[in-house]
């Protein structure tokens, strides 16, 4: 991946320099050779004063004009021809004067500066094999042309100037490239360290490391989200994991006895069938009623496994409605057991519960308090704003000031020590030995509780006896 980022890279880099160099390069060669006709037609209109008063006169010895004419070829590297009217060649840059005296009339160029036109441009020579570039000015005695002065470049010497700028400016490219390719060395090495790391995490998870996290402070803005993201993941499966395991754990250790005893009542009832009938009927009856428990237990582990849930959606309930409908439900069984039932709620309690949550705690909490009220008791329902410090409810009970609400459920039971409280949420645990309950309930409550965002306890009841089974929950925010 690194290479590849940094092939990329350069690949960009390279294409921006090209979109950049290649109209620069252009334009460099356009203004070169502009440079250098300007500058040479400076210099033949320079030469054509210098050879105004050769040609009008029509000197015999050229003198100061030819060594002034060889000294500017000398220091130039131009080739210098001046011309008369006719087109013969009077003063040249050559060592030798070997071209004075030969005709340049044919040359367009000369021809057209004879005729008062100033010329400059790229041809090929015959006589020279190569090509040229030319300035050529006419030579004026007040209005008539005396002559013309030309000025030549073999083209491979502005090829040559045009090519070193352009030398410099792709080595300047060059350079740019490599040094972006540096910078992308070193950025890509940054990035796919830290991709390796969370890598060696996957595969850390996926052998089953649990606990493996990696860090969220480091690289880039993307880079620390994915960590962000790969911890909330891990944290979720390790969750699910920790929870499956417990499931199992639990469903294995609280279903292997009661299956065994079910297992023995029922052989039992088969080897009594022909010799003790009535024996056999009360055997399965008590087989029966054994697999009603274990179907409680199932239940319960599977709402366990429900409440368990990190992410779930939660709702607005109205908390004090719930325990009416959920009181009604359990008037008629509670007086089958002696036992009153008494409501205390405000009018309206708008809370945030997971769906359906708010029923089964009410319901396990009643359950649990049959259990244990003595006839003649009651058990009493109470809903009521959160008054714990700093909660914000009013004395009044108001619903509109509280920012939660407490779900009371109290007994007159015996109750249970300090230490039996604190163990009481725990799962099958059973303060009675007697009880034919799954030891769940309590659990169940909990979990459903921080499933809601609430918060289950259990108190003892100041000057009393039995208990106090408390759940606040938040309170729901109305827009």
């Amino acid at each position: 991946m690194r290479w590849r980022l940094i092939c990329a890279f350069m690949a960009i880099t390279l294409l921006v320099v090209l979109v950049q160099d290649i109209p620069l390069g252009s334009y460099l060669v356009r203004v070169e050779r502009d440079r250098l006709a300007t500058s040479l037609e400076r210099d033949a209109f320079l030469l054509s004063g210098r050879a105004h008063h050769l040609l009008e006169t029509g000197a015999s010895a050229p003198g100061p004009v030819a060594v002034t004419v060889r000294d500017y070829g000398r220091a130039s590297g131009a080739r210098v021809v001046i011309v008369d009217r006719s087109g013969t060649a009077v003063v040249t840059s050559d060592d030798d004067q070997s071209s004075t005296g030969s005709s340049y009339l044919s040359r367009p160029e000369i021809s057209a500066a004879l005729a008062g036109q100033i010329t400059s441009g790229q041809r090929h020579s015959d006589t020279l094999g190569f090509d040229l570039v030319y300035v050529t000015v006419p030579v004026l005695s007040g209005a008539n042309i005396t002559g013309a002065v030309r000025l030549t470049y073999p083209a491979s010497v502005v090829d040559d100037r045009v090519s070193g700028q352009l030398r410099v400016m792709w080595a300047v490219a060059g350079t740019t490239v490599l040094l972006a390719g540096l910078l992308a060395y070193l950025l890509a090495g940054a990035v796919t360290r830290r991709i390796k790391r969370l890598q060696k995490a996957t595969e850390l998870l996926a052998e089953g490391n649990l606990d493996t996290r990696t860090e969220e402070e480091q690289g880039p803005p993307e880079l620390r989200a994915l960590a962000r993201s790969f911890n909330q993941m891990a944290d979720r499966l390790e969750h699910v994991l920790q929870q499956q395991r417990g499931f199992a754990s639990d469903a294995s250790h609280q279903l292997r006895t009661p299956l065994t005893g079910l297992r023995l009542r029922l052989e039992n009832a088969v080897d009594a069938v022909d010799s003790d009938p009535d024996g056999a009927r009360v055997m399965v009856a008590d087989s029966l009623e054994e697999t009603y428990r274990l179907q409680r237990i199932i239940d319960g582990l599977l709402l366990l496994s429900r409440a368990d849930s990190r992410h779930v959606e939660r709702e607005e309930v109205d908390l004090s409605q719930i325990a009416r409908s959920r009181v009604e439900q359990w008037e008629a069984l509670a007086e089958e057991s002696g036992v009153r039932t008494v409501l205390d709620a405000v009018r309206e309690a708008r809370v945030v519960a997971m769906p359906g949550a708010a029923e089964q705690i009410i319901d396990n909490l009643i359950d649990n308090a049959l259990a244990v009220a003595p006839p003649g008791s009651e058990i009493r329902l109470v809903v009521r704003p959160d008054r714990s410090p700093g909660s914000g409810a009013s004395a009044s009970g108001a619903s509109g000031a509280a920012n939660g609400y407490e779900l009371h459920v109290l007994d007159d039971g015996p109750g249970l020590s300090e230490e039996d409280r604190l163990k009481a949420f725990n799962r099958f645990w059973r303060g009675q030995s007697t009880t034919d309950g799954s030891g769940l309930g309590l659990a169940i409550v909990q979990q459903l509780a921080e499933a809601s965002g609430a918060a289950a306890t259990l108190e003892a009841r100041p000057g009393a006896r039995g208990l106090d089974a408390r759940v606040t929950f938040k309170a729901a925010v109305r827009t």
